[in-house]
Order: structure tokens, then C-alpha cells, then sequence
């Protein structure tokens, strides 16, 4: 299968969060980025929905 390489921009924050979910899942980044997209998308195609009824607002994460 080939893959489509995109530019993506992340804050900070959210990067952080991601890397640190990827290392607790045994992941790379990429790797964890791709999963939770493939999981949106698989969702949505089940439903209809999104994931989440307010994925356009913006997330506040609780990272120290």
C-alpha cells in the first residue's frame, strides 16, 4: 500500500500528548497519528458520526 506523506502542524501541547500516549502504546508518533485517524474514520463509517459531537472546538489540555 502506498502512503501519502502530508505536512501537519501540532501545538506543543498536543504533540506532547500524542508522544506520550505513542510511547505508552508502543508506537511512534506517526504511528499513533495514523491509528487515531484510522479509529475517527472507522467510527464515523459505523455511525455516521464523529468521535466526538465537538471535535471543531478548540481542546484545552491538562499537561504539567
Amino acid at each position: 500500500m502506498k502512503k501519502k506523506q502530508i505536512p501537519l502542524r501540532l501545538s506543543e501541547k498536543l504533540y506532547n500528548a500524542i508522544a506520550a500516549w505513542a510511547e505508552d502504546d508502543f508506537r511512534s508518533v506517526n504511528g499513533q497519528i495514523e491509528y487515531l485517524l484510522t479509529e475517527c474514520v472507522k467510527q464515523r463509517k459505523k455511525d455516521g458520526k464523529y468521535v466526538s459531537e465537538h471535535l471543531d472546538e478548540p481542546i484545552e489540555l491538562d499537561i504539567k
